[in-house]
């Protein structure tokens, strides 16, 4: 083996691919394995499974698959060698120098690891200028003003820039960091009069943005006066996509995974303020417009989400928006009782962290009591007509709840406090129920999933015997010699292929080694499938033979075909001693399937 192959697979081995991936999805063990909700995916019903023993993972939903160096280079958007340096750091294992660098010298892959490497840089300076006083007394003050203590500021590296037009610029330079990338970044820009750069941040606090490994990718930027923007925030780049992205949330996986509970704030000012208050599993939703890949994020790792947007009507609207796109799979989903007027870092400041745990985060509603509560605001609840449209819309609300206990809960309220019968309530939610899922069918949204397709005998069998090959060599050798190459689908004729090649070079029945030998993402996708899928630990070698039978059998059967084919076009071109040889092959073919 390799110089590269084997420290590869000695940080393989190191790792365990739980863990690992534990700390971007919320893994649940089942039987062997650990299953959990894709993260490559929006999905309701887990299909993701992980296997300890193998060290591979399979979503049997959309068929993503792979090791601890695919998952890093699909969650994090890392080159292969990007992933194998993140995770021998994590494992403690020094890459020797002869190891490859190629990947980096890719343009896109250049360019993004330069600009995180220019942030990275720029981070260490501004916190650099905010601690240091001869530059930082006036960004230090205002923190200190604003009661934002040391640990937290060592924390977050918040930092400074100082009121200058070319500090950064110049430190760039003198680091040779391409000025390009600063300018793509929005950490400086181009002068129209004379092409020469300057510091785009001047005078302002500077707050880091960190992606979920804890890589600097953009800044965030308050200033200290009544300057406007009052806040400046670094554009999108190849590093930072801002939807993908939750701020804190590096800092905040390790409380999320032991509460199993997240706080969802809207700024990272907020989050900064949550964490020195001890709410150590809060992060920032960067805005209140949540996306999909952060409610994808949030639901993958914890079963209580509590969303504690501002108390303004935008912040409530936000919030119902954000729970929509969070709820489901038996997530419980709260809303923090945010007073109005208040944003969490007004709160915090004025009545003190413990009062925030306890009578805003400890006192969230569920999102039906939140909407009640909020619906009752809008109407005159001693008007009966303001009564019965209150009443219609809260039905119309429980429409979405999907467990009975929680239906019945909300209607006995409705009911002890409007004096309206329990009966009557049950009819018209159920009528309302009714005419909404009769909606949703008409407008398509009722589909039939892919994966109930039930695969053919002959493409089972095929799966079967690779799931073997690939967990013994005497199988293995004993299908070769035996059917060879004849798998019909593409994607196992390949597979059977590089497993004979991969046993003829003495390597052991390892699914994991197996898999890293492959460059080729479908064919690696497919060996998580067949590793995981489900199979006795007893060899049975009917079931082999009968596999064999199947694939040879349908082999022959498409081999007719094509000669059938062939014997027509034969006939039409008038080549009837091509079509009489066609038909006696066809008629030999036949006699041997039968």
């Amino acid at each position: 083996m390799q110089l590269q192959e084997q420290v590869i697979e000695k940080i393989r081995k190191s790792l365990d691919i739980v863990d690992v991936i534990g700390g971007y999805v919320q893994l649940k063990k089942q039987g062997k394995n650990y299953i959990g909700l894709c993260p490559f995916h929006s999905e309701r019903t887990p299909s993701f499974s992980v296997s300890p023993d193998k060290q591979l993972y399979h979503c049997f939903g959309c068929g993503a698959g792979g090791n601890l160096f695919t998952f890093m280079m699909e969650i994090e958007g890392m080159s292969f060698t990007e992933s194998v340096q993140f995770l021998a750091d994590r494992a403690n294992i020094q890459l020797d120098t002869s190891f490859s660098k190629k990947d980096f010298h890719s343009p896109n892959n250049q360019k993004k690891k330069q600009t995180i490497e220019g942030l990275e840089l720029l981070t260490k300076f501004y916190h650099y200028l905010l601690t240091t006083a001869k530059y930082g007394t006036p960004g230090m003050h205002y923190l200190e003003s604003r009661g934002f203590n040391e640990e937290m500021i060592e924390r977050f590296q918040i930092g400074y820039a100082v009121d200058s037009w070319d500090v950064v610029t110049k430190f760039l330079q003198k680091r040779g960091i391409r000025l390009e990338l600063m300018e793509q970044a929005g950490m400086i820009k181009k002068r129209g009069f004379d092409d020469k750069y300057f510091d785009r941040f001047r005078n302002r606090i500077i707050f880091p943005i960190f992606n979920m490994a804890g890589k600097t990718v953009a800044f965030g930027g308050r200033t200290l006066g009544d300057e406007k923007p009052k806040y400046l925030n670094s554009p999108e780049s190849d590093a930072f996509h801002k939807g993908q992205i939750l701020y804190g949330f590096h800092l905040a996986r390790q409380a999320i995974r032991k509460s199993s509970q997240v706080v969802l704030l809207e700024g990272y000012v907020d989050v900064i303020r949550a964490h020195q208050a001890g709410v150590l599993n809060s992060v920032a939703s960067m805005g209140t417009s949540l996306t999909e890949a952060q409610a994808s994020a949030l639901t993958r790792i914890a079963d209580t989400i509590i969303i504690c947007y501002d108390s303004d009507t935008a912040g409530v609207e936000a919030s119902f928006r954000a729970a929509e796109m969070l709820q489901g799979n038996g997530k419980i989903i709260k809303i923090a009782n945010m007073p109005e007027g208040f944003d969490p870092d007004d709160y915090i400041r004025k009545f003190g962290g413990e009062r925030f745990k306890s009578d805003v985060i400890g006192a969230s509603q569920t999102l039906m009591t939140f909407k009640m509560n909020y619906l009752r605001r809008k109407r005159n609840l001693s008007d009966e007509g303001d009564r019965l449209l209150y009443i219609e819309e809260v039905l119309k609300e429980m429409t979405s709840l999907t467990r009975a206990v929680e239906r019945d809960h909300y209607l006995h309220l409705l009911s002890e406090e409007f004096s309206v019968s329990l009966d009557s309530l049950k009819k018209q939610l159920h009528q309302m129920s009714v005419t909404k899922q009769r909606r949703e069918q008409r407008k398509g949204t009722v589909l039939l999933e892919r994966s109930h397709r039930v695969p053919p005998a002959y493409e089972m069998a095929e799966r079967k015997l690779l799931a073997r090959m690939m967990r013994s060599r005497e199988i293995s050798d004993r299908i070769r010699d035996t059917i060879g190459g004849s798998f019909t689908i593409d994607v196992h004729q390949a597979l059977s292929a590089y497993l004979y090649a991969y046993y003829e070079q003495g390597n052991p029945p390892d699914e994991g080694l197996f898999l890293q030998k492959l460059d080729d993402p479908v064919l690696q996708r497919k060996v998580t499938e067949l590793s995981l899928m489900p199979m006795s630990s007893q060899v049975n070698d009917q079931e082999i033979e009968d596999c064999m039978k199947q694939v040879i059998r349908h082999a022959k059967s498409a081999l007719i075909a094509d000669k059938e084919e062939q014997r027509k076009q034969a006939e039409q071109s008038g080549n009837y001693e091509l079509a009489a040889q066609m038909l006696s092959e066809i008629i030999s073919a036949k006699k041997q399937l039968s």
